[in-house]
């Protein structure tokens, strides 16, 4: 049996800067962190004797005999990706619902790519595990979502992305003191609307206004060096804050489908209660608020939002990984 660990991810800004549609002609650019929230991936090949060749469990459980039958796209496509046509049971389970903001959907095609490789005995770069999770979904699924999520899962960490018009990817990862990190943890509120969404439809939208908004992302991929810059300088991290809150005024002014009445009554209500900046994780439409909130006013700031469930988390830095491997199981 395999285990792989994979986490979830925060985008600090850039994020649309990911898309073909943006990198192809302008390079894009995100800051992003892995966070101590996991999706997990347990893969085990099952005994000839088993009743199907595939039981795959998520939030159904499946059972076929051929590969092209698998309703879930990730697992149909990453078998076939990795010529896995033999008896498997596939199990997943995470800490985070799905359709929040936080790439869970990129974690998993991640997290799965990492435990077939192990399962074949093979080590791979987490660069390879990106691109080819980043392959899968975008250019095998047709999804019209960006590399960001793929990156960040399987690279962990705090760091600096950037899309090239070839279609390469550069890592930088951003070089802080402990004690910075531990302030700026400190100072971050996240908060669950139980909203979901589809981020794939959100991202459509935004696709087709990608030529029009251009300069709009051109501006917020001006935020990412930056906020690299305050990080590794250990300058005064209320900075950090206002860029946030310049990031989410740009990205609003993308679509209406970003955000929402309710979303913005939120936003306000944190903002009118200390809060220096935030913004909505991931495409848009629902999920988690981000808030950069100085710590004598995150009372307040919960008291403001005390319908909406509060979430502590810190930053990780191992990224994907094989958390279980016993050679007896496979």
């Amino acid at each position: 049996m395999i285990i792989s660990r994979t986490p979830f991810r925060i985008s600090f800004a850039g994020g649309g800067t990911d898309l073909p549609e943006f990198y192809s002609k302008d390079e894009g650019q995100v800051i992003s962190t892995g966070i101590d929230k996991y999706i997990y991936v347990a893969v085990k090949r099952q005994t000839a004797i088993s009743e199907y060749k595939f039981r795959i469990n998520w939030s159904k459980v499946e059972f076929k005999d051929r590969i092209e039958d698998i309703e879930h796209p990730i697992v149909r496509e990453a078998l076939k990706m990795m010529d896995m046509d033999i008896p498997l049971e596939i199990s997943t389970f995470a800490d985070i619902p799905a359709n929040t903001g936080l790439g869970s959907s990129s974690s998993f095609a991640v997290g799965l790519l990492h435990a077939l490789f192990a399962l074949k005995g093979k080590m791979v770069t987490k660069g390879v595990l990106a691109g080819m999770a980043s392959h899968l979904e975008i250019d095998k699924l047709k999804r019209k979502i960006g590399k960001q999520d793929h990156y960040a899962a399987a690279y962990g960490n705090l760091n600096i992305f950037t899309f090239h018009t070839d279609g390469a990817v550069s890592v930088e990862p951003v070089f802080y003191k402990p004690e910075i990190k531990e302030s700026l943890e400190n100072h971050l509120m996240l908060f669950y609307t139980a909203i979901k969404r589809d981020a794939h439809k959100i991202l459509s939208v935004q696709h087709m206004k990608t030529q029009e908004k251009r300069h709009v992302l051109a501006e917020m991929k001006s935020l990412v060096l930056p906020l690299g810059q305050l990080l590794s300088s250990g300058a005064d991290l209320r900075e950090f804050g206002r860029i946030l809150h310049r990031g989410w005024l740009l990205k609003k002014s993308i679509t209406d489908e970003i955000s929402s009445k309710k979303i913005d009554g939120y936003y306000d209500r944190a903002m009118a209660a200390g809060a220096l900046g935030g913004k909505l994780l991931g495409a848009g439409g629902g999920g988690f608020l981000l808030f950069f909130v100085e710590p004598k006013k995150q009372k307040a700031v919960a008291r403001a939002l005390s319908g909406l469930y509060c979430l502590p988390f810190k930053f990780e830095n191992a990224g994907s990984r094989i958390t279980y491997y016993d050679q007896s199981l496979i």
